[in-house]
């Protein structure tokens, strides 16, 4: 017997809540507490609920989980640059975190950071009535953007410093790059020469730092740095540079895209690694236990960076932060691009 076309919509519609409800043989209410405020209703209640809701392929409506809760279940990202491997790294994991919790993320990528753009990305997010925002501001420019927000929205930052108003996760660009400079150092290199990145960006900023305080308080000698763009060309460019000195004997650079640049002009002009030079970057992308030699570098935890990111906004948009940064520390990991100084 063919059924009819009301009995087959009936059997194609979506699920409801009633039909979650009447399924777990609880009220609707229950359901909805079940869904969106877990710790108010019993476990055995919510198992029963969950059981429901997977049976039936149930997809709770974001309208009235905000009717319910007060809070739309999405959180916003401004981020810049994503096409660099930090940015981008970062922002995969805060999405990783977010999906694990439930939570959908709306990006805002910009094409500067500065107050103006900031805020226009800000505002943008806070018109799809997002939740909260991370704010992905590693551009010394976007300070000034991120004291001038509009009040009343949770807002966390990543690697903007620590002189801002509002909450920051972080990776100890210091401590990473000295970390890097006393392994080459301890190799017995005299110094150890500086490719940085662009001088506006905190991380670049951080890793001088960390470098020039490990040959000052060791009473070597301090080489100018050379800055690049973060890009393999700049690396290439510098690195041709450096090639040419025969004092160079041990290099730190700044990412390790910079470095690949600067392994290809060690290459032409002769210069062994590590044989005649030492080489280590700051990073480690996939790929570098790829390059030739294999890279020694310094490993950024981008997963545990997006997990303190969507922990510390969560906690804001409960009203249960703590105050002070979260400081994620990188790991150094030595492979064959560097080695003993030469005699």
């Amino acid at each position: 017997m063919t059924p009819s076309s009301d009995e087959g919509r009936a059997r194609t519609r979506p699920a409801v809540l009633d039909d979650v409800a009447e399924l777990a043989g609880v009220s609707a209410m229950t359901v909805s507490r079940a869904l969106n405020a877990p710790d108010r209703v019993r476990p055995e209640t919510r198992a029963r609920v969950m059981a429901a809701v997977n049976k039936l392929g149930y997809r709770p409506n974001p309208a009235a989980r905000q009717l319910v809760t007060g809070r739309s279940g999405v959180l916003g990202v401004v981020s810049f640059d994503t096409t660099l491997y930090g940015p981008a790294s970062t922002l995969y994991a805060i999405e990783q975190a977010a999906r694990q919790n439930d939570y959908v993320v709306n990006i805002a990528s910009l094409g500067a950071l500065n107050r103006r753009s900031i805020g226009e990305g800000v505002e943008r997010l806070r018109a799809q009535s997002v939740d909260g925002i991370v704010i992905v501001a590693p551009h010394e420019s976007a300070a000034d953007g991120l004291r001038h927000l509009s009040p009343g929205l949770p807002v966390v930052a990543v690697d903007a410093g620590e002189d801002i108003p509002v909450p920051v996760v972080m990776v100890d660009q210091r401590g990473g790059a000295v970390r890097a400079t006393r392994h080459l150092l301890s190799l017995g290199h005299e110094t150890v020469w500086h490719l940085s990145g662009p001088p506006n960006w905190i991380d670049a900023r951080g890793r001088v730092e960390g470098w020039r305080s490990v040959l000052e308080a060791e009473g070597r000698p301090v080489p100018e740095a050379a800055a690049g763009d973060w890009s393999a060309y700049s690396g290439y460019r510098l690195g041709k540079r450096l090639a040419g000195d025969p004092s160079v004997t041990a290099v730190f650079v700044a990412n390790d895209q910079m470095t690949l640049g600067v392994l290809r002009a060690l290459r032409e002009a002769g210069r062994r690694v590590p044989e005649d030079v030492s080489v280590v970057g700051f990073d480690d992308v996939p790929e570098a236990a790829y390059f030739w030699p294999p890279l020694t570098t310094v490993r950024q935890n981008f997963g545990e960076v997006g997990r303190h990111a969507f922990r510390l906004l969560l906690d804001r948009i409960q009203g249960t932060e703590q105050e002070g940064p979260r400081i994620v520390e990188p790991e150094l990991v030595v492979r064959e691009s560097s080695g003993p100084a030469p005699h």
